[in-house]
């Protein structure tokens, strides 16, 4: 680690001591550190080569109309049900048990920073721990996802969805609302893991009106100039660094 960023944590930490409405908004990135590819890096999804793009196979339309080869993908490119939460993860949790963290608003659809231990969570884009048919109603497990085999089905004979907003839905209002709210209430926000590429969650930091605005990514955003602090390198490893009094 470097010196720039070992002093660039010690700024972190006397941000964190000195607040108690702590907001984090994270990206795939913070996902990637507990082995799950992210779409837009040197590895991600969307320089592997399919059939279709990935934002094809995993847009409403593609569902609707070729749901066979849709699961297809899903099972083998979006479902990583072994995966383990992170420092990351981890440590927003103890922010949160601490009275320090108010909210983890995350674009990720994988539970994991409930797995970490984080209550309150807002799923921007759903989750892959909850599936529904769409005829009625019924829940289904992930497990239940993967095991099964072409399009899932209910007992009933309907097909079951992922609760996972694909392209072309639009996100939650109920949970958009809740981030809005947590965002424009909070004195601290912290974006971790993010390009901050994809609208409308991008924009959701235009309604952080604090002075406490920190970004953690590996590689720069477009929002760097207007950070307060801005950190460069692994989410996990700069916020394991944290101590949380």
């Amino acid at each position: 680690m470097t010196e720039e960023l070992k002093e660039q944590i010690a700024q972190l930490q006397k941000l964190i001591d000195g607040s108690d409405n702590i907001v984090f908004f994270g990206g795939a990135g913070v996902s990637t550190e507990s082995g799950i590819p992210d779409f837009r890096s040197v590895d991600g999804l969307y320089n592997q080569k399919y059939k279709y793009p990935p934002e094809t196979i995993l847009s409403h339309t593609f569902y609707l109309e070729r749901t066979e080869e849709f699961y297809d993908f899903y099972r083998d490119k979006m479902l990583f049900l072994d995966a383990k939460p992170n420092a990351a993860h981890r440590k927003l949790a103890e922010l949160e048990a601490a009275g320090k963290c108010k909210a983890v608003i995350t674009q990720n659809i994988d539970g994991l920073h409930q797995a970490g231990g984080s209550r309150t969570v807002y799923e921007l884009h759903g989750s892959v721990l909850r599936n529904y048919c769409l005829r009625c109603g019924k829940s289904f497990d992930a497990e239940f996802i993967k095991n099964s085999a072409g399009i899932p089905k209910c007992e009933c004979g309907g097909d079951i969805k992922p609760d996972v907003v694909l392209y072309e839905e639009g996100l939650d209002s109920r949970t958009l609302s809740a981030s809005v709210a947590a965002i424009s209430g909070a004195d601290m926000l912290i974006i971790g893991g993010t390009s901050l590429a994809v609208y409308p969650a991008a924009g959701l930091i235009d309604y952080y009106e604090g002075n406490k605005l920190v970004l953690i990514n590996k590689t720069p955003t477009p929002q760097d100039k207007r950070a307060d602090l801005v950190l460069h390198g692994s989410i996990g490893e700069i916020m394991d660094q944290i101590q949380v009094h």
